[in-house]
């Protein structure tokens, strides 16, 4: 590229990494042996009955399950209670659901056709192998993965075999989000020179199950299986239930918040991760024996990687004991700001006529526009959003059309990157950069691994 190219780099591509689907994925026969006819209906199992299956995912493709003419037949879960919980919530939704005890039992009895993710954190990419290669194509809940070993197995899997995989960032299927990304792809924004971005909530018992915890038996579920190729450590419920706040299982911030909003950087810059991340943080607040952070700073550094002199930066923090500021991104540029919490581009820090002419330069300063009003909320479980059921819908029409869905898989692996890379900033305190030939998160000179 030339360096004319290199400097419209950003505001040239905005809109370019929804497009970024591996191109030219043929179909396996086995796979094109199954794909619906328009009246046939589709067969979807679910793997793992989550808080966010129940609270979101469910009631999503409820909404939607007649008019696209599917239905969920079966709930896998290695903990005998969740089964049957599942079992219970579907009955009251009137759907009669069966039972698998793991996945190969769930794959081998029900004749599938597609299934919905929702297990621990660093178990969705695992998942997502699994699901493909028994030829189910799949909605994956986010964090894609927590290790670039489990990311790369993820993407591969899914290319090789040419799946449907909606990654669970309902962003992708926001109206305002979608908005921003044309607007931003219009140029009329000019170049981002900085995005900051929050998401603060004061709340104690965030991932915390201690009712659970103290109920649950070993026997109760599976725990080598529930550990995949996590380093095996003995029974501990807490890890089982709360693995959220416990690195390997779980990143916490990063994996459960920061993806989300990473995720629209990638979105609409067409860059698939950041060339460096230095990042900061503790246990300051809740001292409840966790080991995920409950504060984190990050700072990222965006650009063509073969042009330093060319990007932007972007400043991530996250607090759990207090929830000012609440969830925040802000992308700024010359001309003014890009509000996605009030859904708002204004002029606010643009290039007046003062500081301009003093430099013989024009002022830039945005004219305001204003996107769809879809807020964001913060509370956990807060039922079926606008952007969920808009995304639930994208991926079961996808399923129809073959078509590739608004967060593909390659979306998942580049948020993945991000997390991973912030992930190996905070515990070893390194400047953290990414290997684009070994596809390695590097803490200074090391691969970074669990």
């Amino acid at each position: 590229m030339s360096k004319d190219t290199r400097r419209n780099f950003i505001k040239k591509t905005a809109i370019g990494a929804a497009g970024m689907y591996a191109g030219g994925l043929a179909m396996s026969a086995r796979s094109f042996a199954r794909v619906k006819g328009a009246n046939d209906k589709i067969r979807v199992g679910l793997v793992g009955f989550s808080n966010r299956a129940r609270g979101s995912l469910i009631p999503a493709f409820l909404a939607h399950q007649e008019a696209m003419n599917c239905e969920i037949v079966a709930i896998s879960d290695i903990w005998n209670r969740r089964r049957e919980e599942g079992k219970a919530f579907m009955a009251e939704k009137g759907v009669k659901v069966d039972l698998a005890r793991n996945n190969e039992e769930l794959y081998e009895k029900y004749n599938l056709d597609a299934v919905i993710i929702s297990t621990a954190d660093f178990q969705h990419a695992l998942h997502t192998v699994e699901a493909v290669e028994s030829g189910c194509d799949a909605y994956v809940e986010k964090p894609f993965a927590e290790s670039m070993e489990d990311a790369r197995a993820g993407l591969k899997a899914v290319k090789k075999t040419g799946k449907i995989v909606q990654i669970g960032s309902q962003r992708r299927s926001g109206p305002n989000y979608q908005a921003a990304a044309e607007y931003l792809s219009s140029g009329k924004f000019g170049d981002i020179t900085m995005v900051e971005m929050c998401w603060n909530v004061n709340q104690p018992g965030r991932w915390r199950r201690p009712d659970l915890c103290a109920s649950i038996k070993k026997e109760d579920t599976d725990w080598k299986r529930y550990l995949m190729n996590r380093p095996y450590e003995e029974w501990d419920p807490r890890k089982y239930l709360e693995y959220r706040l416990f690195w390997p299982y779980s990143s916490g911030i990063p994996g459960q918040w920061m993806c989300h909003q990473i995720d629209t950087v990638h979105w609409f810059t067409g860059l698939g991760h950041p060339r460096s991340c230095s990042a900061n943080g503790g246990i300051y607040a809740w001292k409840d024996g966790r080991k995920s952070f409950d504060t984190i700073t990050a700072a990222f550094d965006y650009g063509p990687p073969d042009d330093p002199g060319t990007g932007f930066q972007v400043l991530y923090t996250s607090r759990q004991h207090n929830s000012a500021g609440g969830t925040k991104e802000l992308y700024f540029s010359n001309g003014g700001t890009m509000n996605l919490s009030e859904n708002l581009v204004n002029s606010d820090g643009g290039l007046t006529e003062r500081h301009a002419s003093a430099m013989g330069m024009e002022p830039f300063l945005l004219e305001e526009y204003k996107l769809p009003t879809v807020y964001v909320e913060t509370a956990a479980n807060t039922g079926v959003d606008n952007m969920t059921s808009a995304h639930m819908r994208n991926w079961l029409e996808c399923l129809r059309s073959k078509e590739k869905p608004n967060a593909p898989v390659e979306a998942g692996y580049q948020h993945a990157i991000a997390v991973i890379m912030t992930t190996a900033a905070l515990r070893t305190g390194k400047r953290v950069t990414f290997d684009e030939k070994t596809q390695e998160v590097m803490a200074g000179n090391q691969v970074f691994k669990y």
